[in-house]
């Protein structure tokens, strides 16, 4: 009888900084057999490759694919992750990850870290796993998305998902707002003219946000 094909999991997010927009968290399992195809494939970190490049991969790596979950987090479900003054957007993403692959079987796990401190990370996370899990191997590595195909491969599913919604909502509003990072002078722009109109795409709790915000305050009380 042939043995079981190892199962490696890799786990990525896009869309983290953004001002607008959702974040897109994916855990994607390969058969280990499978993970040398991806290298033929061309994958790699989804920053590396430009949107044409990543849309052609995304069916490729999706026939590969042995199982996954994926979760979009709107903007409102982020500001209300960070109400509570405990959290941030690291344990947010722990959280997320956690139950994502808590859902998977894997016997090894490869989770790209967000935080430079990856003790603090791996502990918080390590807390969440279910028992199912505990004799799973877990590698947990700061920008594992340039190290690891299995990553790279959810990073480009990730980016590719949150890509098309922006894309969609861009269609669903008639306006280019850009990519919804504040590098970005169309998301800027958009962010100074529609903030108040459009509350339920932007993260409120962002500090470009905030202070947009605060600045139209401040101007509708100077003209009194």
């Amino acid at each position: 009888m042939d043995q079981a094909s190892k199962i490696i999991v890799g786990v990525d997010e896009a869309g983290r900084g953004p001002v607008l927009g959702p974040l897109v968290m994916a855990a994607l399992a390969f058969k280990e057999e499978d993970t040398q195809k991806l290298q033929w494939l061309g994958v790699k970190d989804s920053k590396l490759l430009s949107s044409e490049l990543r849309e052609e991969l995304f069916p490729r790596i999706r026939e590969l694919v042995h199982d996954f979950r994926i979760e979009v987090i709107e903007p409102e479900a982020i500001d209300l992750s960070l109400k509570d003054p405990s959290t941030n957007l690291n344990w947010l993403e722990a959280d997320t990850s956690a139950r994502l692959i808590s859902e998977l079987t894997a016997d090894k796990v490869i989770v790209d870290c967000p935080s430079p401190n990856i003790p603090a990370y791996r502990g918080y996370f390590l807390k969440l796993l279910p028992p199912s899990l505990k004799n799973t191997e877990i590698i947990m590595e700061h920008k594992a998305d340039l190290n690891h195909l299995v990553v790279a491969a959810a990073s480009i599913i990730a980016k590719v998902i949150r890509d098309r919604s922006i894309e969609k909502l861009k269609k669903k509003i008639g306006i280019d707002f850009g990519s919804g990072y504040m590098t970005d002078p169309k998301t800027k722009d958009f962010l100074e003219k529609y903030h108040d109109q459009y509350p339920s795409l932007f993260r409120r709790r962002w500090e470009s946000y905030k202070d947009v915000e605060e600045r139209k305050k401040q101007k509708t009380l100077g003209e009194f």
